[in-house]
């Protein structure tokens, strides 16, 4: 298969899909953009980290059946255009969980104590231990996670290791879950946010977390309290944030924002990002050696098995349910031709197949096991004709 990597990846990865016999470019035609390079190359596969993947660019090349996201967020991704041209999405989630758990705690202790001040004024030849000497420490004060999956779970550990209490909310979890994981469950976000000393986010960038943290929930947060954002930007309502930073003595510290530099290096203009209350990091929450060669392995590992099983791990685009009525199985002979005139069939029949599977037994048999979910009204009819074929050796119909 042609892959085109359009982001930086381990070479060792590279490595590894040549050696399964996939031809790869890492950059993109002299002079072309990625939509030029994907039409160029004509590419069955595109894997990208930060680039942006819009339903032009989709359209490039006819033969691309699947885009890879070498981390956890599709929303670089317009997966709702590669539904429509029938083109895999997928990711590689949980890979890099620790690395972005890691930083979130990292930014949680910088607030508290201070480091980032301390370091700089070092730096700069001063002394000020009076100043940098008055930290309220972490321990027996609340964590507020919100979103309760793998990383937030993982912050959770390791704010319990430090002797905090936590409160979590997440759309799934449940009171017995919380207690499992020894932390406390709020009913929503914003009575996480009113009993905590910390905030951590960590949820999806979705329609419905869409500036979760908008006013309400900041008047709802402890006066001076921390604000931690190693999710998505998106999470945040930014003026809502400036008006805490400036009101409530709020202090944050973000890995993300909305309208972050798409380029690697260059001016940062974003306003807050000179404010006294608040630490920026350069989204880089995933980037550690350690995650980045976790994640392309598993990008690696969802290539080949498409390659080579027509399976897509992760995918993302894929009806968990399709609107199938009845299931029909048919036992047939491993023969040119026996699966076709079955098929032949079912759609004289005006059946719409939804799912398919063909199972080729072991041993040399030369028989095989059609399982064929199917939307429409077959009746008794269809089966006494299917049974009628000649490679055919039984067919059963149940409804679903």
């Amino acid at each position: 298969m042609r892959v085109l990597v359009a982001d930086k990846l381990p070479a060792a990865s590279l490595v590894s899909l040549r050696a399964a016999g996939h031809d790869v470019t890492m950059t993109l035609v002299e002079g072309a953009t990625l939509r030029q390079t994907l039409d160029a190359l004509a590419a069955h596969v595109l894997v990208v980290r930060s680039t942006k993947v819009d339903a032009e660019t989709l359209k490039a090349s006819p033969s691309l059946g699947l885009v890879v996201r070498a981390g956890a967020g599709v929303d670089n991704i317009d997966v709702n255009a590669a539904s429509r041209m029938g083109i895999f999405v997928a990711n590689c989630p949980g890979r890099n969980g620790h690395a972005v758990a890691e930083l979130a705690v990292a930014l949680m202790l910088s607030l508290d104590r201070r480091i980032p001040e301390m370091v700089q004024a070092s730096r700069e030849g001063w002394w000020n231990k009076a100043e940098y000497a008055k930290a309220r420490g972490l321990s027996q004060r609340t964590l507020g996670v919100i979103g309760f999956g793998s990383i937030g779970r993982l912050v959770a550990g390791a704010a319990l290791g430090l002797n905090m209490h936590v409160v979590a909310w997440s759309r799934s979890l449940t009171p017995q879950a919380a207690h499992a994981a020894g932390v406390t469950r709020a009913p929503s976000p914003i009575d996480a946010a009113a009993v905590s000393d910390v905030v951590t986010l960590h949820v999806a960038a979705t329609r419905e977390t869409r500036h979760l943290a908008g006013f309400e929930f900041f008047r709802a947060m402890k006066p001076g309290a921390l604000l931690i954002n190693t999710a998505r930007g998106a999470v945040v309502d930014e003026e809502a944030l400036e008006w805490a930073l400036n009101n409530k003595g709020i202090r944050a510290a973000v890995d993300v924002f909305d309208d972050e530099p798409r380029y690697k290096e260059g001016p940062l203009e974003w306003p807050l990002a000179s404010h006294a209350g608040m630490y920026v990091t350069h989204h880089v929450g995933a980037s550690t050696r350690q995650a980045q060669e976790a994640t392309a392995n598993e990008t690696v590992r969802v290539i080949r098995t498409f390659a080579e099983q027509g399976f897509v791990p992760n995918c993302l685009n894929i009806a968990r349910q399709s609107v199938a009525s009845h299931l029909l199985t048919v036992r047939h002979r491993d023969r040119i031709g026996a699966l076709a005139s079955i098929l032949d069939i079912v759609r004289g029949a005006n059946l719409n197949v939804q799912e398919m599977e063909n199972l080729v037994f072991a041993s040399g048999s030369r028989t095989a096991c059609a399982r064929i979910r199917v939307d429409g009204e077959p009746d008794e009819l269809l089966i006494q004709e299917i049974g009628r074929q000649p490679h055919v050796l039984a067919a059963t119909l149940v409804t679903l």
